[in-house]
């Protein structure tokens, strides 16, 4: 995974990310290593409409939110990268709730 702020480059070490399901399959548990900045933990679970989910997101620095996302043709409703491969991603945040901000940035890759 890469991960950095929003609008610049990737901070420096390697960092990680996880899944695994909860025994029993009903939540998908997301884990990720920024050695440069946070750790996190997010729960994956249904959303109240057909082919939405709620990621209810977790970090080291005590950022705690929840993001509606979807799961279509597979494809993350979020940036994806067409090599199937890649999901890029960008999180903003509304500290007064209406003014939008980019928080951060991350890039899923998947290893072989």
């Amino acid at each position: 995974m890469e991960a950095g702020p929003a609008d610049g480059p990737p901070w420096p070490g390697e960092a990680r990310v996880t899944f695994e399901w909860l025994k029993g399959r009903a939540f998908l548990i997301e884990r990720w290593t920024v050695p440069q900045a946070f750790d996190g933990i997010a729960i994956i679970g249904a959303g109240d409409e057909p082919e939405t989910f709620h990621r209810h997101y977790f970090d080291g620095r005590g950022e705690q939110r929840v993001y509606e996302m979807t799961l279509r043709d597979d494809a993350w409703e979020q940036r994806r990268a067409d090599d199937r491969r890649t999901i890029a991603c960008r999180w903003e945040k509304a500290p007064d709730g209406s003014t939008w901000e980019a928080d951060d940035g991350v890039t899923y890759r998947k290893v072989a």
